[in-house]
């Protein structure tokens, strides 16, 4: 890629929604603006305030364009991963043309054709992964344009949630004034940037330590292949913090992240700090290895917990290990616990660019680095220099979106998803 390409992620979380500019060239990214806010209206990675959550995200969207200068139309969103289901489906088609020779419109009927089986009316498709392409009983294919053939077919994941939890978060970036330029389950767009390619293949559990849940993917021969969302997270460690010490909650979340430290033998008895009392003009004071204990105590729940849902996917052995990123990862001493209680190799994961180097960021990060892969496997609009989009035009190369949007398209009438997200909108408010 010889030109620079502006992205905007959006993700919404329990705690904080982030909004994330970002210039691609070269595969590089380079940061150039970042909005963080605290949410509200949100609830376990639920929206249970449309009106609340439109507030949050518009304080963020202002954030990132009063440090850059550059006015947000356009987003790509991340939706979490509660009530996700991946299923295995298959694509094929006929090579069309005279020569067999595999073109982009191929691909572009593959696709479509892997989304043919019926999905239930409470569901709705997030995105189609493709493993491999076969042409002519040839396999693991990953792209087939330029080859010849007569059969062209596709394994693919798809994706599905609960349309009303995506329709929600849709109504809520609408009432934003935003339009949306790709949406991506959040933890496939994360994973895939914050793991290594050998950590994909050989299995690895990514964790995503939230405020209000954490995530749990797993991602075997390159692909996602599990996910799960644990309604447990670090406000419950700000809220044991707060009864524990009786303290207020923003008091508590600041000693969190002042004081925290997740493995006690490691805590300090020295270091010691004045904690306010709630309801009095008093203060206690507390070492960081007493609060360790109580963070401690919640963190081990919370990976018991994790390993319940390991093993109900069905995985016993991760020999790529865990990798754990998200807010609560900055808690000094987390890796250690989390080896402890897991028997299992962790390291952290932190975005390594500036102005975003904290954990909590990496799922935006992964946000703008997935549509940059899209758009170069699949084709891109018109280069952009600013972040004032305008909808994709028609195209031959074949639709991403149709995969990636909320609905499905037909291949021959192209449409961006844009106009798709506004579709399915109308539809379900009609």
């Amino acid at each position: 890629m010889n030109h620079q390409e502006i992205y905007v992620s959006l993700d919404i979380g329990s705690s904080s929604i982030k909004v994330l500019i970002g210039e691609m060239g070269d595969d590089q990214l380079h940061v150039i603006g970042v909005g963080h806010v605290k949410s509200t209206g949100i609830r376990k990675g639920a929206i249970v305030d449309i009106d609340a959550t439109v507030q949050s995200i518009k304080k963020a969207v202002e954030q990132a364009e009063r440090m850059t200068g550059i006015k947000i139309e356009e987003v790509v969103l991340g939706v979490p991963a509660n009530q996700t289901f991946l299923q295995p489906v298959k694509g094929v088609v006929a090579v069309n043309g005279e020569d067999r020779e595999i073109t982009d419109d191929d691909l572009a009927r593959v696709i479509d054709s892997a989304q043919v089986m019926s999905i239930p009316p409470e569901r709705e498709l997030v995105n189609l992964i493709p493993k491999q392409f076969i042409v002519d009983n040839l396999d693991e294919i990953k792209d087939p344009r330029g080859m010849i053939g007569i059969r062209l077919e596709m394994d693919a994941t798809m994706i599905t949630t609960s349309k009303t939890l995506v329709h929600n978060v849709l109504r809520c970036v609408e009432r934003a004034g935003l339009q949306i330029r790709e949406i991506y389950l959040q933890p496939l767009a994360a994973g895939q940037f914050a793991l290594t390619e050998d950590e994909k293949n050989q299995g690895t559990a990514y964790i995503d330590l939230g405020g209000g849940s954490t995530t749990v993917a797993v991602f075997q021969d390159g692909l996602l292949t599990h996910t799960a969302v644990i309604p447990v997270g670090g406000d419950h460690i700000t809220k044991d913090l707060s009864i524990v010490l009786k303290t207020p909650t923003e008091q508590a979340e600041k000693i969190k992240k002042q004081y925290g430290h997740a493995f006690y033998d490691d805590a300090s008895d020295e270091q010691l700090f004045e904690v306010p009392v709630v309801g009095t003009d008093s203060t206690d004071q507390y070492s960081q290895r007493y609060i360790a204990e109580i963070i401690g105590v919640r963190l081990e729940e919370l990976f018991e917990l994790v390993l319940d849902e390991l093993a109900r996917m069905g995985i016993q052995d991760l020999p790529g290990g865990i990798v754990i990123s998200g807010g609560v990862a900055q808690l000094e001493g987390l890796a250690q616990l989390a080896r402890q209680v897991m028997l299992s190799r962790v390291r952290i994961y932190t975005p390594d660019y500036i102005g975003v180097r904290e954990p909590a960021f990496t799922t935006s990060v992964g946000l703008i680095h997935y549509a940059n892969a899209d758009d170069d496997f699949y084709g891109r609009s018109e280069p952009s220099t600013v972040a004032s989009y305008a909808p994709y035009p028609a195209q031959q190369a074949p639709s991403k979106k149709q995969a990636n949007a909320p609905e499905r398209v037909d291949s021959g009438n192209k449409v961006s998803v844009i106009d798709r997200a506004k579709n399915l909108l109308n539809k379900f408010f009609d």
